[in-house]
């Protein structure tokens, strides 16, 4: 005998939980069979034999955000490894007014919290350092500074180098 009563639509909350009527399972990262089987296993505490069938309405796909002097900054999706080195290149690259030796990287930590690391992109293209570029999670976001020169150009004048055309004399 059905019982629509326990008919339900959920969303995967941030922590991986989703609930349900009687019951709620941590469903993420598990495919939709893995979550069908979670929720019966559960359901079973409550009910006789449930039937469960889950069906993706709808998904975040994942992404990074990459921001400071890189060519394009904004959101970028992230499809299979990307690593920080590739992470500012997607975005065209940096430029030339970047500080390519302190890279930062935000991770989110919990809803008020960011984790902070800065890394030295310039060394992880080096043939050594290629071993400790790091991959890039969904919902990162590298940033990448300027560096100290460009902060101080925007004031310095140019030199009318006319005046220092003609070849000094002698007399």
């Amino acid at each position: 005998m059905f019982t629509p009563e326990y008919n339900a639509v959920a969303s995967v909350q941030p922590d991986g939980n989703a609930s349900f009527p009687l019951v709620g399972v941590k469903i993420a990262g598990l495919t939709l069979d893995e979550a069908a089987a979670a929720i019966r296993k559960k359901g079973n505490q409550h009910l006789n034999a449930p039937d469960v069938a889950v069906l993706l309405k709808e998904y975040v796909k994942p992404f990074f955000a990459a921001a400071g002097e890189v060519a394009r900054p904004g959101r970028i999706d992230l499809r299979g490894r990307v690593s920080l080195v590739e992470a500012v290149a997607l975005p065209g690259g940096v430029k030339d007014s970047a500080r390519r030796t302190q890279v930062v990287l935000l991770r989110r930590a919990s809803a008020n919290t960011a984790q902070v690391r800065i890394h030295d992109v310039r060394k992880s293209i080096s043939p050594g350092g290629l071993r400790e570029d790091i991959s890039i999670q969904s919902g990162e976001m590298p940033v990448v500074p300027r560096n100290s020169l460009s902060k101080v150009e925007p004031n310095i004048k140019p030199i009318d180098v006319g005046l220092y055309s003609a070849a000094p004399r002698f007399l």
